[in-house]
């Protein structure tokens, strides 16, 4: 991709070549948030840690390879957002910053409105990806985490647990695979690269590996340690493509 062909020109000509930009643009877990927690009767709040971020790993990782080259960081992740309120924000939280790449994930909270939604998901994918060929930026699809396929014996709460019940019953029907599907079929068709991370905890799950406990709520946000799945998946397609 471009975006490496532009690191690599920073990191031989320090002086002159302009720093590269990578912008993120998602919900919770691009945010960096992990852990949740109830503040009200049926209110939640969730422990953010942007040094576990994956876009934090992402720069470590191009840190190590390109040690000479700085590259500019933009997280535009929101907890609890969408692909709709990603189209919403794009131009104020993204393109005003003119990154040289662009990185998407969207689809936890999209599939909550259900297969009926899929159409609508679609459409915000489709007006955030062309906005975003129309500035000439890159731009990358990256598919998120599995969800929770049992609710954990962690769970104590029965609001967290009704929260848990329903993200379960998402990924063990198929709703999530089919959102991102449907994503990755809107990539296509806009000529968008997609990292497909969401395969990989699949084959995981499919390989014995218990998923559910890999997630730091036991819902949706995955560990710390997880996140890094992101990071790797990531430069593998940006040097691959």
């Amino acid at each position: 991709m471009k975006i490496i062909e532009k690191i690599a020109k920073k990191a031989k000509d320090y002086e002159k070549a302009d720093i590269p930009v990578i912008a993120f643009l998602g919900d919770s877990v691009t945010q960096g948030c992990f852990e949740i927690y109830k503040t009200g009767e049926k209110s939640l709040e969730t422990v953010f840690d942007a040094e576990c971020a994956y876009h934090n790993y992402l720069a470590k990782i191009l840190r190590m390879l390109y040690p000479s080259a700085p590259v500019t960081i933009i997280n535009a992740g929101i907890s609890g957002g969408n692909a709709c309120g990603g189209f919403e924000r794009l131009k104020k939280d993204v393109l005003k910053f003119s990154p040289d790449l662009v990185v998407v994930c969207f689809g936890l909270n999209d599939s909550t409105n259900g297969i009926e939604g899929i159409e609508k998901y679609r459409n915000a994918l489709k007006n955030i990806f062309n906005e975003l060929k129309a500035s000439g930026c890159e731009v990358i699809f990256m598919t998120a985490n599995m969800n929770n396929t049992y609710v954990s014996h962690k769970i104590d709460d029965e609001f967290i647990s009704s929260i848990a019940k329903m993200t379960m019953e998402i990924e063990n029907n198929d709703i999530l695979k089919k959102y991102f599907e449907a994503a990755k079929e809107v990539a296509e068709e806009c000529g968008v690269v997609v990292c497909d991370v969401y395969s990989k905890w699949r084959t995981l799950a499919a390989n014995g590996v218990d998923t559910t406990a890999l997630l730091a709520n036991d819902i949706n946000h995955p560990t710390r340690e997880m996140n890094k799945l992101f990071a790797y998946s990531l430069i593998e397609t940006m040097f691959e493509n």
